[in-house]
């Protein structure tokens, strides 16, 4: 008998099928009753594959059987690391594979708050375009420009080759202790190493790029914001609650700071919000890695892992080890062909 697997969120055809050749397959119908579904499923599932939904004791405390959750992303604040590893439920993710993309993201969403692309966008289609262009639509120049990094892992490397290479920005970066160093980047890029106040004080473009845990919650408040330049953009790719929201905001709306391009809030999804009422506030739904391409590579990579982790292998991507004995786990089924 096949091993059963509930897929928590959507997947494409192709890898929908891939599973449902190997195991039996439940999928979560989101229209449906959410805790209804769990209900049901979880008590006889092996596996679970998905993104985007809150996993800790509530949700699997029924889910007896469950090895493995293979997680269709990068970050796991979602999920409740050290109840799963109580339980020795192994969990993965999919690093490397969006690094690109979201660097992509970053930048444009840095330069399209430091040249007001979306505002500027809305005022020509508008019909305000009634003159030649004066001060009051001038931006900022991005070129030559201090390019601070808050978290120099992958991504943050990405946006600083961007920014070094690119446009001759002068990089430093910071991290959550003097351990966070990277020398090999330092000689690629000659970024400098800061303190974080040090950094927000001198840089003009703050990207924020942490993951979120209990010493990253609330980094960025009221506090860091005041100690940045006048003239400065916050750029958050990392996790909403990283910034106090309603400290952004009142420095947003005093002008204590010039813009900030967003991607991701402490509610989501952001319904309403006093950032809409702020022409230099770049505000986008949570899109980093939103390529057809690198979602479906996202996909793979979780796909490749799950079918890891069912075998009894270790998984490539296994973000908690230590539920992994040296003598490794009992396959859940045969070897897949």
């Amino acid at each position: 008998m096949k091993p059963q697997v509930f897929v928590f969120s959507r997947l494409k055809p192709p890898f929908l099928a891939e599973l449902e050749a190997h195991y039996q397959v439940t999928q979560l119908d989101p229209k449906g009753d959410i805790q209804g579904q769990y209900a049901a499923a979880l008590p006889h599932v092996q596996g679970m594959i998905g993104v985007g939904r809150p996993l800790g004791e509530a949700e699997l405390a029924q889910a007896g059987q469950l090895k493995v959750i293979s997680s269709v992303s990068v970050g796991y604040d979602n999920y409740d690391l050290p109840y799963l590893n109580s339980r020795s439920i192994m969990l993965t993710n999919t690093p490397d594979v969006l690094t690109e993309t979201t660097a992509d993201l970053g930048f444009a969403l840095l330069m399209s708050a430091a040249r007001r692309l979306p505002e500027l966008d809305a005022w020509v289609k508008a019909g305000q375009w009634q003159r030649t262009v004066g001060p009051a639509e001038f931006g900022v120049d991005i070129h030559g420009k201090t390019l601070g990094i808050v978290g120099l892992g992958r991504i943050g490397a990405a946006l600083a080759r961007r920014g070094h290479f690119g446009f001759r920005m002068p990089v430093l970066y910071s991290g959550n202790s003097r351990n966070s160093r990277k020398p090999e980047l330092e000689a690629e890029l000659g970024a400098r190493f800061l303190p974080l106040d040090d950094l927000l004080a001198q840089a003009d473009f703050v990207v924020l790029v942490v993951p979120l845990g209990p010493e990253t919650r609330n980094l960025i408040g009221r506090r860091e914001l005041a100690l940045m330049k006048d003239s400065a953009i916050l750029v958050n790719l990392a996790r909403g609650a990283v910034v106090d929201e309603p400290a952004l905001i009142e420095a947003l709306q005093s002008r204590q700071i010039r813009g900030a391009g967003l991607d991701v809030y402490q509610t989501e999804p952001l319904a309403a919000s006093p950032l809409f009422a702020l022409p230099q506030v770049v505000t986008l739904p949570h899109l980093g890695s939103a390529t057809e391409e690198t979602r479906d590579a996202m996909a793979r990579r979780a796909l490749d892992n799950f079918h890891q982790a069912m075998k009894g292998e270790r998984p490539r991507d296994l973000v908690n080890p230590q539920v992994w004995p040296e003598a490794g786990h009992a396959p859940v089924m045969g070897r897949l062909p």
